[in-house]
């Protein structure tokens, strides 16, 4: 059968169908007509709510971070480092309102291939800023989220401040929190990597004030508070009052309680009653608890808190990679497991400066069986 046989032969058979089919259809056609509307419209509304969430996100502290690659990472003559006091050594911005990323164009971020596209590992870290205006800014709470789908969990690994690591530039060992003050965001990320054999590439910054107001566009978040915590978690409330011109009430109990934003991260920042690994267990738990108040509330409620908490953070990520992320960890946050490193018979401690000599032999394969099971 030719081509033009074939077209007519069709039409044909069309034309025969239609009228076979025209008394019956009528009600048919109405419905499908009907069915189409509908389902315009929802995909109009769903169009819609992406479109604002993208522009939502957009309008989160987007940084601007430079990668390379590790060929051409090698090629980068950097500077020496053994001069400068990390103490002093940080940058910080006054606009906005909260101290913003640190970006150090000499140290660009080390582009590493994912190791499981199952598992993403994102660095969440706080800097010790204690105002928008604040030089000394070294990067004090250090945590990887890890979003695990291979076996549907989130898992939330602290790394001590005070680890002993090789950082780029300085001739001995120095302590983990400096990396940030001397090179910022690309040397912190690359410093965790080398040293951890990890495979970082997204952040995401917050200081205390802004983790503060995250905490209380929520409600504030349930702590189990010690009897011995009180009273030093009073001495930060204080000092945060008399920074801020806030009158944040003191804790007058122990036990299970609501803890507003001032409340909880003050808690969290206790430092003199024990060490800085219950410090560091301290963090993971404000963490998880303000996670699983997220994840409780409602769509709309996550899209107005999204909206509320614009400019409370910095990150490296587009909109579209937030969107996924936010997804992704929404899909196994039921699950969360923690985790601290340097682990506990892993190291040894030099008192004067105080820092953690790791057997990094044993500590990164503790760590990778954690993360990817290894």
């Amino acid at each position: 059968m030719s081509s033009s046989e074939f077209d007519n032969y069709s039409n044909k058979e069309q034309g025969t169908y239609r009228r076979e089919d025209k008394s019956g259809s009528s009600f048919a056609k109405k419905i499908v007509k009907f069915l189409c509307y509908v389902l315009c419209a929802v995909l109009g509304l769903g169009t819609g709510v992406i479109l604002y969430v993208y522009r939502l996100m957009g309008a989160v502290g987007f940084v601007n971070t430079p990668f390379v690659s590790k060929r051409q990472y090698e090629t980068i003559d950097f500077a020496n480092l053994d001069s400068i006091d990390p103490e002093k050594a940080g940058i910080s911005w006054s606009e906005g309102g909260h101290t913003k990323v640190y970006v150090n164009e000499n140290y660009p971020i080390k582009k590493i291939s994912q190791k499981d596209s199952k598992i993403e590992n994102i660095l969440v870290f706080g800097v010790d800023s204690r105002g928008s205006n604040d030089v000394n800014c070294r990067a004090d709470a250090i945590l990887v989220v890890s979003i695990d789908h291979r076996h549907d969990t989130l898992k939330m690994i602290s790394l001590m401040r005070d680890t002993g690591v090789k950082i780029e530039g300085r001739s001995s060992v120095d302590k983990l929190t400096h990396s940030y003050a001397y090179g910022g965001v690309g040397l912190l990320i690359n410093t965790i990597n080398d040293n951890f054999g990890l495979d970082i590439q997204r952040f995401v910054m917050l200081d205390f004030g802004s983790s503060s107001n995250l905490i209380d566009l929520v409600g504030g978040v349930d702590i189990l508070v010690s009897a011995s915590e009180v009273k030093y978690a009073n001495h930060s409330i204080n000092e945060e009052n008399m920074l801020l011109g806030t009158n944040v009430p003191l804790l007058t109990h122990e036990g299970l309680q609501t803890l507003n934003g001032v409340q909880a991260t003050s808690w969290a920042r206790i430092r003199k009653l024990d060490s800085d690994y219950v410090r560091s267990s301290r963090q993971r738990t404000l963490a998880i608890a303000l996670i699983q108040k997220v994840g409780e509330l409602g769509r709309l409620e996550q899209t107005a808190l999204l909206e509320d908490s614009i400019g409370m953070f910095e990150t490296n990520m587009n909109p579209l990679d937030m969107m996924r992320i936010a997804l992704s960890a929404v899909e196994v946050m039921g699950n969360i497991e923690e985790y601290r490193a340097p682990c506990d018979g892993m190291f040894t401690v030099q008192p004067d400066p105080w820092i953690m000599f790791v057997d990094w032999d044993q500590q990164i394969s503790d760590l990778h069986r954690f993360i990817w099971g290894e």
